[in-house]
């Protein structure tokens, strides 16, 4: 070997060396520590160095095998605001009738500073860790670092173990801070196979082989233990991804964990020696199939003694089924309370929840669905999975976690949901429209049923301006809510003060005054929401020569435009289908006229998805503005993300744009 290819040789293998080291936990360096920001993405708060997990699978005579993960991660904190880091949160789950629950131990944690110039090392003792309990079913294991600050770096190892092998835990692989390495190795019995599901929109490499291998265990023999060994072969396989970008957060997104890159695994058959493959890889019908079956969830909806007394006298009457569906809607939900818990399964005797007027969604709205049936409505359960629970990616009961009533009246489905006072048929609550849920027929069939609006939620707001010679600008205000416009008032503002209201009006915009502010049907479901106030700001025209500047939306006017990212890979997701109408009257004060005024404007989204028209016109001493801007989808595909920030660039130059009022 000459002396450069000797001298290219020994720099690669430092290269390799040094790379290793930064992928091995306790091998933390000072250049490491005295790194200020990273390397490509400088404005990063933090940064996973990296992150691995190996999942195995032990064996014992008693209970076969069980999975078990060896998670590690190794973070550079760079701000202050990246100290939310030093604080992890391992989910677990504990909901199992047939299995042990989940496990998760810390196995190790250590926070590096750099101290005088030396490396100091600070360990995570156990006033540390701590156990928090999300619901029945869930738990999580919590770890907060300790003296972690701008520069630190922590590692973290844990143990995460389960007997549910149907599934593999979830590898989350992209956040919103970069990711430098992750690596996901699975040795996998050959016994097992899975599906590997990938979300996200980051490309993972994969390396697999098969190789042999064996486990020793204790096997019961004539009241003695006697060590055998299991040999055969595994799957090994190896996902890894480098330079992986922080996936940035930005207005109407649903839930951000649906869209990072993440990797599951479901189980898809067993093939045992000598024995015929079993298939396990489930459907949605055999998921919604195995909750119907469940005793007490199907004697939530088909029972009935306990509230036939109280139910037959309310729709004695009524012969619509439409009248009778809002009868039964409107006194299951004024009649029960719910306790914020969310599930499709009923914990308590349905009974006991109506005389008790509390349940969680599953009682109450199982509740609904018996009480439809018994008044010869055709209703039926929908199990679906809420916003904030994220979308159920494969066939499994556990990635549900709510349950809704759906009736079908003349052909029409109309969907509902009890556990709100404010709610109505057809207007499920936000945390509730997510996508797809699943409706359950009452011979255990199902089928896809979306959750989404389809018709535009309105709001109307009628503005009279006056503006004097000093700038001053005055009026009064008329805004119309209409349907999921209006729940959202009611849900924000139901509960709080008229003058905290206005309080917080006035703060949201300073300079602003209100008077004589006044609300209509606040609880009233049936009807909009109106709201009335007189106003008077400083903040409303600008006067620059002489001429007075002004925009005829004031306060109203958007000026941010929501998205900034160059691309997007996740959808636009609005809740709801919407309209915006301004009626705008403007008086010009005396002694000016009009020197400028906007042109009249029309731009629509490609598709049908959205629109704005601004039309503008003076007459005398007097300018109308009418404004329609809608967006006629719930969710828009990314694909449309750059026509969007160009219409909403649009919209808020067209928004923003000032009308010139000159002396005469």
């Amino acid at each position: 070997m000459n002396k450069s290819n000797l001298l290219l040789f020994l720099l690669i293998c430092c290269l390799s060396n040094a790379v290793g080291q930064k992928l091995i936990l306790g091998k933390v360096t000072k250049a490491e520590l005295l790194e200020k920001q990273h390397k490509t993405d400088t404005s990063a708060a933090a940064a996973i160095i990296f992150k691995k997990a190996r999942t195995e699978f032990t064996y014992t005579e008693q209970k076969g095998f069980t999975s078990v993960t060896y998670f590690q991660v190794k973070l550079k904190i760079y701000k202050n605001e990246g100290l939310k880091w030093a604080n992890f949160k391992i989910p677990y789950y504990v909901g199992y009738e047939n299995l042990e629950d989940e496990y998760v131990s810390i196995e190790s944690g250590f926070t590096y500073n750099l101290e005088n110039d030396k490396i100091v090392k600070t360990k995570v003792t156990g006033e540390s860790k701590f156990k928090e309990q999300i619901n029945e079913n869930w738990e999580v294991k919590a770890v907060a670092f300790p003296n972690v600050k701008p520069g630190s770096i922590i590692e973290l190892e844990y143990r995460f173990k389960s007997e549910n092998i149907s599934v593999l835990p979830e590898f989350q692989y992209q956040y919103d801070i970069p990711v430098d390495y992750a690596e996901y190795k699975t040795n996998i019995p050959e016994f097992y196979i899975y599906n590997a599901i990938k979300k996200g929109y980051i490309k993972l490499n994969m390396d697999q082989k098969l190789e042999s291998t064996y486990q020793s265990y204790q096997s019961e023999a004539h009241l003695a233990k006697v060590s055998r060994t299991l040999e055969y072969n595994q799957i090994v396989t190896v996902y890894n991804a480098s330079n992986i970008p922080a996936l940035i957060e930005e207005d109407y997104v649903n839930n951000m964990d649906n869209y990072y890159g993440q990797l599951e695994h479901e189980l898809q058959m067993i093939r045992y020696p000598n024995e015929k493959p079993k298939q396990i890889g489930t459907t949605w019908e055999a998921v919604a199939k195995s909750i119907f079956d469940d005793k007490d969830f199907n004697e939530a909806i088909t029972s009935s003694d306990y509230f036939i007394e109280e139910v037959k006298p309310l729709i004695h009457e009524i012969t619509s089924p439409q009248e009778r569906a809002k009868k039964i809607f409107n006194y299951v939900k004024n009649r029960m309370n719910w306790d914020n818990r969310t599930s499709y399964y009923p914990k308590r005797k349905m009974n006991v929840a109506f005389t008790e007027k509390v349940g969680n969604v599953a009682e109450i709205n199982l509740m609904l669905v018996a009480m439809l049936r018994y008044a010869g409505i055709n209703a039926n359960p929908v199990i679906m999975s809420t916003r904030e629970n994220g979308f159920a990616t494969f066939p499994n009961r556990t990635l549900f976690n709510y349950v809704i009533a759906a009736a079908e009246i003349d052909g029409k489905t109309i969907l509902m949901d009890a556990t709100e006072k404010i709610s109505d048929l057809n207007s499920l609550p936000i945390r509730a429209l997510n996508w797809q849920g699943r409706l359950i027929r009452k011979d255990g069939t199902s089928t896809e049923i979306d959750l989404m609006p389809k018709s535009n939620s309105r709001k109307i707001v009628n503005l009279m301006i006056d503006v004097n010679a000093s700038g001053d600008v005055s009026g009064k205000i008329k805004n119309q809510y209409f349907d999921y416009n209006a729940r959202e008032f009611r849900n924000k503002n139901n509960a709080i003060s008229k003058e905290s209201y206005v309080e917080k009006l006035e703060k949201e915009n300073p300079g602003l005054e209100v008077e004589d502010y006044g609300v209509h049907n606040s609880l009233d479901i049936d009807l909009p929401i109106i709201e009335n106030y007189n106003f008077a700001t400083n903040n409303g025209a600008e006067i620059i020569g002489g001429k007075i500047y002004m925009s005829p939306f004031l306060f109203f006017a958007t000026t941010q435009n929501p998205f900034k990212q160059e691309y997007r890979d996740y959808p636009i997701d609005f809740v709801f289908p919407q309209q915006l109408k301004y009626n705008i009257s403007l008086t010009i004060p005396q002694g000016y006229a009009v020197e400028t005024l906007p042109e009249p404007k029309n731009v629509a989204l490609p598709s049908g998805l959205g629109s704005f028209k601004y039309e503008i016109s003076n007459v005398g001493k007097q300018i109308q503005l009418l404004y329609t801007q809608e967006i006629n989808q719930s969710v828009i595909d990314a694909g449309y993300y750059e026509v969007l920030k160009i219409f909403f660039k649009e919209m808020i130059d067209k928004q923003t744009e000032k009308i010139v009022l000159k002396k005469v």
